[in-house]
């Protein structure tokens, strides 16, 4: 039997949250944890921005939510930015490599990054960005890492990033 979650219960502590980065976002618009409600607010459309995201029911949703949620504290760091109308508008996820190199160290690797496209042009990107690296910094990584395409590199180096390697990878066949 799976524990019930609340719609309202946020994947992390929303202290981890950067008032600094908060105080940069356009009026009305915040940033916080990935919460079970944000199924119905729109997290999968704008997910859909960046690549397939398939046929997700809202207990599927909630079921990979609790999963998340249960793994070992400081794993997953998913955000979402809403609108004024608290609507999800962005979201980006880190999730938090343990290491047995740099004594034991911490790796944070950023994965989909996405704003709708009726919000591009408003930094929400580079927002979702800073609020993720800060995250990283506080829970006590040593670096950050994203993979992009060279299409996008121009992005990621005006936040702070800069080429450290070439990404490859092996896709597998899904049934």
């Amino acid at each position: 039997m799976t524990a019930q979650i609340q719609q309202d219960t946020p994947l992390f502590s929303p202290d981890l949250i950067s008032p600094a980065v908060t105080s940069q976002l356009p009026a009305g618009y915040s940033i916080r944890p990935l919460q079970p409600r944000d199924y119905s607010l729109g997290v999968l459309t704008v997910l859909a921005v960046l690549t397939s995201v398939g046929e997700i029911s809202q207990a599927a949703f909630e079921e990979r939510f609790r999963y998340m949620h249960a793994q070992a504290p400081g794993t997953y760091y998913l955000i979402v930015v809403l609108d004024g109308e608290g609507q999800v508008v962005g979201t980006g996820a880190l999730v938090v490599e343990r290491k047995f190199i740099h004594g034991l160290g911490l790796v944070g690797h950023i994965e989909d990054i996405a704003v709708a496209k009726n919000q591009q042009g408003k930094k929400l990107g580079l927002r979702i960005i800073e609020c993720l690296d800060k995250v990283g910094e506080a829970v006590g990584c040593y670096k950050t890492i994203l993979d992009c395409s060279e299409a996008n590199e121009g992005f990621y180096v005006k936040c702070g990033y800069k080429r450290a390697g070439l990404e490859m990878a092996h896709y597998y066949e899904t049934k």
